[in-house]
């Protein structure tokens, strides 16, 4: 298991790593559905914290692998063999999503993570012992993901009210142990590779948030509802998805990529893409329910949130990691973050979702615009 060629020419996704993220998407239409459903029932807090931590745990599985992959993908069979044990742990965590965000039952998901987790570790081993220049680096991961994968068997045993606090010091753990183990010497990714492999998600992420809408406005027009209202936020909900995918990739990820710590900072930075994308399909069914399915439980002002919020957090993670460091100067820098206000200020309009589209795809058009400007586009190159 040789490190490859960071510069390699015409990298592409493998067709291992599509099924990888297929499977794992799985995972995220469960921590999708559960948010909805919690949010549904006006749950908001508890489920809430629930996805968050859910979510955590299937980003953090995904962009290890994705990582690792970038920098060490031989494809023998050892390597499809320890890929799929990872994609068998996903589906175990998958089946523990529901136990996790109803009774807050971590142990089937925690059995998951960590299969997954160890068998990535099997791979860092093989690495260690087949490419000498980065044979500390790979042996402080195997180390390090080794000894958190206990931390989380462990977090099992605590009492209830620690699991929350136990779950915080594991997170910093995970967090630290790649900055930790890449400073001794620094994996071969390709930054090509990364940035379309992140953009694939994205697209299977958006697409789960579509499934998402289409199953709500699905039950919703079984029943006798206002169908004016279901169509507009049909609509917006459509033109809200449409304009995310368009502006996720306005502009080239991979240019950014320019050092290990740009590398972290995006990588990381796209928790908060991947999940908010996630969560705007939850929020787009709850507002269906609130339509119809379940007024009865709703506020139309909780419903609304559950949606705008999501999309607003979206906008500012892609302004931060996609569009801002390109450099745009001027007033062509404040427009995502303006519109990011002007979708929480949607939240109290009469059809949120409707208004919600209209200003993203107001935001795409400006895009758009301003990719013609001499101005901008020099700017953007400086």
């Amino acid at each position: 298991m040789v490190a490859r060629d960071p510069d390699e020419e015409h990298r592409t996704a493998t067709t291992l790593e599509l099924f990888f993220d297929l499977c794992f998407v799985v995972a995220v239409a469960q921590a999708a559905a559960g948010l909805h459903h919690a949010l549904s029932a006006r749950h908001v807090a508890d489920g809430v914290v629930d996805y968050l931590l859910v979510f955590f745990a299937i980003w953090w599985a995904w962009m290890n692998f994705t990582w690792f992959a970038s920098a060490y993908d031989t494809d023998d069979v050892a390597y499809r063999l320890t890929t799929l044990v990872q994609i068998a742990g996903a589906l175990v965590f998958a089946a523990g999503v529901p136990s996790a965000l109803d009774h807050r039952d971590f142990a089937v998901i925690t059995a998951g993570y960590v299969l997954m987790r160890l068998a990535l570790v099997t791979q860092w081993l093989r690495a260690a012992r087949s490419d000498p220049p980065h044979r500390r680096s790979a042996l402080r991961f195997a180390l390090g993901v080794t000894l958190v994968q206990i931390g989380w068997v462990l977090r099992l045993a605590l009492p209830p009210g620690w699991g929350l606090v136990g779950f915080g010091v594991l997170v910093v753990a995970e967090l630290a142990v790649p900055v930790w183990a890449e400073r001794s010497a620094r994996t071969t990714w390709h930054r090509e590779h990364i940035a379309e492999r992140y953009g694939l998600f994205t697209i299977i992420v958006l697409g789960e948030t579509v499934l998402s809408a289409t199953l709500a406005v699905e039950a919703a027009a079984a029943l006798d509802v206002a169908w004016a209202t279901l169509a507009t936020t049909a609509v917006g909900g459509m033109l809200t998805v449409f304009a995310m995918w368009w502006l996720y990739f306005a502009k080239d990820a991979a240019s950014v990529l320019t050092s290990l710590r740009a590398g972290f900072v995006w990588g990381y930075g796209h928790y908060f893409v991947f999940g908010s994308a996630a969560a705007v399909g939850a929020g787009l069914a709850v507002s269906v329910d609130a339509v119809g399915v379940a007024a009865e439980h709703l506020t139309s002002r909780a419903a609304s949130t559950s949606f705008t919020v999501p999309v607003a957090v979206f906008l500012l993670a892609v302004w931060a990691l996609q569009w801002r460091p390109h450099h745009l100067t001027g007033w062509h820098n404040v427009l995502a973050p303006v519109t990011a206000v002007a979708v929480l200020a949607a939240t109290f309009t009469p059809e949120p979702v409707l208004v919600t589209g209209i200003l993203l795809s107001a935001l795409v058009a400006a895009g758009v615009v301003l990719a013609q400007d001499p101005l901008t586009q020099a700017s953007s190159r400086a």
